[in-house]
């Protein structure tokens, strides 16, 4: 499910057959590749992941794209190239000939004389298992409060006591779940709907909407979360733009003129990383007027999420390393006296603001004993704690917005526009 998570292998040459001798490839990205002139059947060399695999009895399709155009390039290759490796995700270097095309969709394409696979990548095999966490829910995950109570109807007859004999709520959040199936699966992810009871009408906002969640043991750096955060996303996106170009394109054309261009620029760049204590400094040096005044210590609002970004040349941007005191219980507490932070991550992208959120957990028993107790929350996570004190490991998670992803990609101003029924403050029709 997850293509960040594809490991590289050796080197591998999907034929054995040698190669003729020619002068060496000029190396082309895929968008100058896309762009060529005079295809006349000079000798190029592509690199990029393959985006979709067409077999047929005597000829080979490939699209394959390295982040430079949302479009792919079409490598045309004999049927004797056919390999399991050469499976969607995987990374390839392509040389051969750029010549016309003789379909009417692309002007070129790449008639393909050598494919060496330098990463295969089995995106239905990569390791993460899908976990079905509960909608209903003892456990407020977040910590806010901002939760919605679920009693039963008043027609039906319950004893005195509750139902479940404990209050109970829609989930916030399915992490608390997944750390606990990440100690038997390593690797776990999930998706569905979640619930905020949030008063709150914005661009940005519901009161229901779908989150995809993962967790990962033996995780113990923040680099390497954000590593599978950005792969996460990249991977996510590139497919979407192959399976659905028409659909973007419509989104793109008719709602968000430029947004193309500045999803390109999110694609071939790196992620940009800050630290929460840098990104005040930032905000306290802009010339823009903030409505909240950004301080240490205080939470990072829209504007504060919006401006970071433009401020860093509108590429996502990790935040991390936040203030103990703004993040819940069960992230890592970085020990890192008198700022005092845990290793909290938030990615912040162009036109939303925050996109994921995340956190190595704190598996370190006394440590996390002493957060539960002074927040008086020992007895309700009594059994979390359990969890640390048989074969805890270290590890971390995060969750994506899906609605919000959808806003960033298709350029949608209000996040009620990427969902078909939206539920939020005042608001539930159907």
């Amino acid at each position: 499910m997850f293509g960040a998570r594809c490991l590289l292998r050796a080197l591998r040459s999907c034929s054995s057959a040698p190669c003729p001798r020619h002068k060496p490839s000029a190396k082309l990205s895929v968008r100058d590749a896309l762009g060529a002139q005079n295809a006349s059947g000079e000798r190029v060399k592509v690199q990029g992941w393959i985006r979709s695999v067409r077999s047929q009895k005597e000829v080979l399709f490939l699209h394959v794209n390295d982040g430079s155009s949302l479009e792919s390039l079409q490598v045309v290759a004999d049927s004797s190239f056919d390999s399991r490796e050469l499976a969607f995700g995987s990374s390839v270097e392509v040389q051969g000939q750029l010549v016309k095309s003789l379909s009417k969709r692309q002007n070129v394409e790449l008639k393909a004389e050598k494919i060496e696979v330098v990463g295969n990548c089995d995106a239905k095999d990569s390791g993460f298992v899908h976990i079905h966490t509960p909608v209903i829910t003892s456990n407020d995950c977040e910590g806010a409060g901002e939760l919605f109570q679920v009693t039963p109807s008043s027609k039906i007859k319950v004893p005195e006591e509750n139902f479940f004999n404990v209050p109970v709520f829609l989930t916030v959040s399915g992490q608390l779940h997944l750390e606990v199936m990440s100690g038997a699966f390593t690797q776990v992810f999930t998706f569905g709907p979640t619930f905020r009871a949030e008063n709150s009408q914005s661009r940005r906002h519901l009161a229901e909407f779908y989150m995809v969640e993962a967790e990962i043991s033996f995780l113990e750096s923040l680099q390497d979360l954000m590593q599978v955060m950005e792969g996460l996303f990249k991977t996510t996106t590139m497919t979407v733009l192959s399976n659905c170009p028409e659909d973007v394109e419509l989104c793109h054309k008719f709602i968000a003129p430029g947004q193309k261009d500045r999803l390109e620029h999110m694609l071939k760049n790196n992620f940009l990383i800050i630290s929460y204590t840098e990104a005040v400094e930032i905000l306290k040096q802009a010339s823009q007027n903030f409505t909240f005044t950004p301080e240490w210590g205080a939470d990072l609002h829209t504007e504060h999420e919006k401006y970071l970004v433009k401020h860093c040349g509108d590429i996502p941007v990790f935040v991390i390393n936040y203030p103990l005191a703004l993040k819940p219980f069960y992230m890592r507490d970085n020990e890192d006296s008198p700022q005092h932070t845990v290793a909290a991550v938030d990615l912040l992208v162009p036109g939303v603001g925050e996109l994921f959120g995340g956190s190595l957990r704190e598996e370190r028993y006394h440590f996390l004993e002493q957060r539960l107790a002074r927040s008086g929350l020992t007895e309700a996570y009594q059994w979390y704690l359990d969890l640390r004190q048989f074969g805890s490991v270290p590890h971390g998670g995060f969750g994506m917005g899906f609605e919000r992803y959808l806003q960033c990609i298709l350029g949608i101003d209000n996040i009620k526009d990427v969902i078909p029924f939206p539920r939020f403050t005042h608001s539930c029709l159907l």
